[in-house]
């Protein structure tokens, strides 16, 4: 039998169009709704014992649209839906709130977020995936150095043809990439 010994991976996730169904600028908790299998796909990857860390630009808040505190309700709310759908957790969560033109640090696909977890959750970065829908999630996965899946939900078809070079793995959906990952990941061990 083939058991996974995951402990010590980290999967860094995106949340809009990855997790949850990307309805542009998501403020209303109300409205969250998750993307099929999303959460069992999450579940999976706790039950091998991979971090799960959400790493979100939320530049509504940089636009005025919304508030840091809207950004948290929905993080609340996806929460409480991944523990309902499927006894899922996250890990930590942690998203950029500026504006595009502010060029700071933390914005994907620059690093600080990723970096700031890396430290706080003592995260072993040889051991690290990223999995978004854009092309800014595949060049933080390229920025640290990282494997990177691309989803196809949210904005992934139409961010396909922007990358060159293309992610390390395609996937229809966040279950298909944590099937890509699980198989992918070196210390699998038989027992």
């Amino acid at each position: 039998m083939r058991l996974l010994d995951a402990k010590g991976a980290t999967v860094f996730l995106d949340r809009d169009g990855t997790i949850n169904v990307d309805t542009g600028y998501v403020s209303n908790p109300d409205t969250l709704e998750l993307i099929p299998g999303a959460g069992r796909a999450i579940r999976r990857l706790n039950d091998a014992g991979v971090k799960v860390v959400v790493v979100s630009n939320q530049s509504g808040v940089g636009r005025g649209m919304f508030t840091g505190a809207d950004v948290e309700a929905v993080n609340d709310r996806l929460a409480a839906l991944l523990r309902v759908d499927a006894g899922a957790r996250i890990d930590a969560v942690y998203f950029c709130p500026h504006h595009p033109d502010d060029n700071c640090p933390c914005r994907k696909p620059m690093t600080l977020l990723a970096q700031r977890a890396v430290a706080e959750h003592g995260i072993e970065l040889s051991r690290a995936y990223v999995v978004g829908d854009k092309a800014s999630d595949v060049w933080l996965g390229r920025n640290l150095n990282v494997k990177t899946v691309l989803v196809l939900t949210g904005d992934g078809k139409k961010e396909l043809s922007k990358l060159n070079p293309a992610p390390d793995f395609v996937a229809d959906d966040l279950s298909g990439a944590v099937d890509m990952i699980l198989a992918d990941l070196p210390f699998l061990k038989e027992r």
